[in-house]
């Protein structure tokens, strides 16, 4: 038996939901229970959103077909969303045994550490979207990490990588390590746009190559593969400033806006530009894409180029977040990016891929791992849990390009 619901009664309902939450913040947060720290605060920010998400889709709907209840539509939600669903209850379940949990300055740390995981995720989904990988992204972050810092120490610090060196404009060796990441990008888009070689391999081989370049250049007299600190203040400052810090608000890391305009900038590229379309015909059906005039060759190129770009991005502002790098820079952080493109529902088969469900599956990555450090959870379970979550998330991806097969 199933039931249709008109989707303006559906969004109306959401939209009650969340004024309802937001209410109740607004009581909690007057009554001022101690124990349950900022929960009225972010409730009344949750509530706040969902209303006001499906109150504009209520007069500007995107889909008009009704809402099926039936045990199927029911099913389905539970294996699209199980991991989602699997998050929200281990946050619960964190609030309970720690409620300080509950506080707006843990959330801020969580969507700090996300920022880069996301632009690095945001380069890897396009190399998945072709039903590719990219397993040099990591090297890759830690190769622009290595090279910024090494041209931004103070003059006065007793290691200097350049001794001689004068003290550069902050933005010229950023962009120069940026570049030579995008040099790397190019050789993976080359490998496979020219010899047709699957990126598991192609990518593998270059990052190979990254890490035995950047080992090389780290290795170089006087720095002799010690790491590299005493960076200048305006570049620790790129990944360091707090914005809005007032009173007892423990502002936003400017490196949450910064993630924030290249998502932008990417869901722009995907969804408005010829090259978006392009990248998502490839993934689809790559002979279509061919007789439908693209130029697969320039596209794949331009993929990992843009890519690369992403992860030297990544990499700089990982370097001023610490102010310091080593050879070891970004080790494994391509797995995690793959894991938590999955998890946000991009497919391995390739041709589908959101940026919202990017976002989700950086988040649900981070909150997981950030919460059981916080209630201290051994970090050899922390890798078995991460192991299951990307498992599953797999699992299910291969069940739901099964049922359209």
């Amino acid at each position: 038996m199933s039931i249709a619901i008109a989707q303006s009664s559906y969004r109306k309902s959401l939209t009650g939901l969340g004024i309802g939450i937001g209410l109740l913040g607004v009581v909690l947060y007057f009554a001022h229970i101690k124990v349950i720290y900022d929960l009225p605060i972010l409730m009344m920010f949750v509530g706040a959103w969902i209303a006001i998400a499906n109150g504009y889709r209520t007069y500007k709907p995107k889909v008009t077909q009704p809402l099926e209840l039936s045990k199927k539509a029911w099913n389905n939600f539970l294996t699209n969303y199980a991991i989602i669903i699997a998050m929200v209850v281990l946050v619960l379940i964190i609030c309970v045994m720690q409620p300080r949990f509950m506080q707006i300055r843990v959330v801020l740390d969580i969507m700090t550490q996300s920022s880069t995981k996301l632009i690095i995720a945001l380069g890897i989904c396009f190399t998945l979207i072709i039903a590719g990988c990219d397993l040099s992204a990591g090297r890759i972050v830690g190769l622009a990490a290595v090279i910024s810092t090494s041209m931004l120490q103070t003059s006065d610090y007793a290691n200097r990588f350049f001794p001689g060196l004068p003290e550069l404009p902050v933005f010229v060796p950023i962009i120069i390590a940026i570049l030579v990441c995008m040099l790397f990008g190019a050789l993976n888009g080359f490998l496979v746009a020219q010899y047709e070689m699957h990126p598991f391999i192609a990518t593998l081989a270059t990052s190979v190559i990254v890490y035995g370049a950047c080992s090389l250049y780290f290795d170089l007299p006087p720095n002799n593969s010690q790491p590299i600190g005493g960076v200048r203040p305006d570049f620790a400052a790129i990944g360091q400033t707090k914005l809005f810090q007032i009173g007892s608000f423990p502002g936003i890391s400017v490196l949450i806006p910064i993630a924030a305009v290249i998502t932008v900038f990417i869901w722009f590229v995907l969804n408005k530009t010829t090259f978006g379309k392009n990248v998502y015909a490839i993934g689809g059906n790559r002979e279509a894409a061919v007789v439908a005039g693209v130029n697969v060759y320039v596209t794949n190129l331009l993929i990992f180029i843009l890519a690369a770009a992403l992860y030297g991005i990544a990499g700089v502002l990982e370097a001023a977040r610490t102010a310091g790098a080593t050879n070891q820079y970004g080790m494994g952080y391509e797995l995690d990016a793959i894991a938590a493109c999955v998890v946000g529902g991009v497919s391995l088969m390739g041709g589908i891929a959101t940026v919202p469900g990017i976002i989700a599956g950086v988040f649900v990555f981070t909150i997981i791992q950030y919460g059981l450090q916080f209630i201290s959870v051994s970090p050899m379970w922390q890798q078995v849990i991460k192991g299951v979550i990307i498992a599953t998330a797999v699992a299910i991806d291969m069940g739901k390009y099964r049922k359209k097969v």
